[in-house]
């Protein structure tokens, strides 16, 4: 018996959040009279695009959107509360429930050996990786996605403050994902982060011979007055671990990962190393 739990399948809620939130704002626009074209100069977004999302055919696009809506149509914040679903309903299925934990963490320990953290992604890096995805992805999918992975980094400035930390292999640092300035300038954001007396950033070097990393990235989250939990995650397809014991074993491959890598300082001088080789 094992306690992985598989996120791929099972109910999936996020349209049918899509389309409440399309019969709200449908209802609101109406109740102060405007036509739908009037409303969507208001909100600087095409009719084409109001129609979409009151009739549940497409996610809000940016949070801006809700922002602006509930300001023009006077809702007092109600589509504004409902920027958190609809983030969340942008995110892949597989995710869902790892989300409703992370939003939630006090502790949060991610090790990625293929791409920058999530949580650590500019935007313009978050795109090209959605970019970079086979199958591909059609670009309104793209920017639903990188709009929901930056919403998702409200945990960053969260207070009180998450107590957090990231392994990251140093052959991410030079894998150019959306040419060298979206490289250079998420090489600059890791060392803002990694500034935050929060969050310690290490990298683990590419000549390191010991190294507990082969079994792939790993995730450990804890929420306030709960045990620790993992998720693992490869080609789409996740699992959140709660088992006492597979918990354990990941949290100790994590620790021996912290103490293979470079600590926080020699990482922060192997990326500015990193910037001014260009």
């Amino acid at each position: 018996m094992t306690d992985i739990r598989p996120l791929d399948a099972g109910e999936d809620a996020g349209p049918d959040i899509v389309r409440l939130i399309g019969a709200q704002l449908k209802s609101l626009r109406m109740n102060a009279q405007l036509e739908r074209e009037e409303f969507a100069a208001r909100v600087g977004y095409s009719t084409h695009t109001v129609i979409s999302v009151e009739q549940g055919l497409r996610r809000p696009p940016e949070p801006d959107f809700l922002d602006r809506a509930d300001e023009v149509l006077r809702a007092g914040g109600l589509l504004k509360l409902a920027k958190r679903e609809v983030a969340k309903a942008c995110l892949p299925a597989f995710f869902r429930d790892a989300a409703r934990l992370e939003e939630r963490a006090v502790e949060y320990h991610s090790y990625e050996n293929q791409v920058v953290p999530g949580l650590l992604q500019t935007r313009e890096y978050a795109r090209a990786v959605f970019r970079m995805q086979r199958p591909m992805l059609d670009e309104e999918t793209v920017e639903e996605r990188t709009a929901a992975r930056l919403a998702r980094q409200a945990l960053l400035e969260r207070r009180p403050a998450a107590a957090m930390s990231f392994v990251v292999e140093e052959a991410v640092l030079h894998r150019p994902f959306g040419g060298a300035d979206v490289l250079r300038g998420q090489r600059e954001h890791l060392l803002r982060l990694g500034q935050q007396r929060n969050i310690e950033l290490q990298v683990m070097p590419t000549d390191r011979e010991d190294h507990a990393g082969s079994g792939g990235p790993l995730l450990l989250m804890r929420a306030e007055g709960e045990p620790m939990a993992a998720y693992v995650e490869a080609h789409d397809l996740g699992a959140l671990r709660t088992r006492s014991d597979a918990v354990r074993d990941l949290s100790q491959r994590y620790e021996i990962l912290r103490a293979q890598a470079l600590g926080p300082r020699e990482s922060a001088r192997l990326i500015e190393r990193l910037l001014t080789q260009g």
